[in-house]
């Protein structure tokens, strides 16, 4: 029976690890142990802040609503209370997409969103 050598296949998986960790600082670059614990950790990372991001970016859009909402004489929370009385489903990227950009859209919605409340 033939010998196997399996130098091979570790040389390719370490290999495959250290281009994954191009561009680290210092031996976490180009030495096997220290790759592998960064780029373990490095995906931890970017798990983590791949939901952080979904929360950042619902933060944002509720500020640029509030913003606009201060110049009609509403506040955020009785614009949105009024919205779902109303019936109206427009979620907080769109409203702030039409108060950055489409400043008459918005004033409808919001005259809109006061009329659902006085009724």
């Amino acid at each position: 029976m033939a010998r196997i050598k399996r130098g091979l296949m570790r040389h390719k998986r370490h290999k495959k690890l250290i281009e994954r960790a191009a561009g680290y600082w210092g031996r976490k670059n180009n030495v096997y142990k220290h790759a592998h614990e960064q780029v373990m950790k490095s995906g931890q990372y970017a798990f983590r802040d791949r939901r952080a991001k979904k929360r950042e970016f619902r933060r944002l859009w509720i500020v640029r609503i509030t913003a606009a909402c201060r110049e009609h004489d509403i506040k955020y929370s009785e614009l949105i209370h009024a919205l779902s009385l109303g019936g109206i489903q427009v979620n907080r990227k769109m409203l702030s997409e039409l108060a950055i950009n489409d400043m008459a859209a918005f004033t409808a919605i919001v005259a809109q969103a006061k009329t659902a409340v006085a009724k």
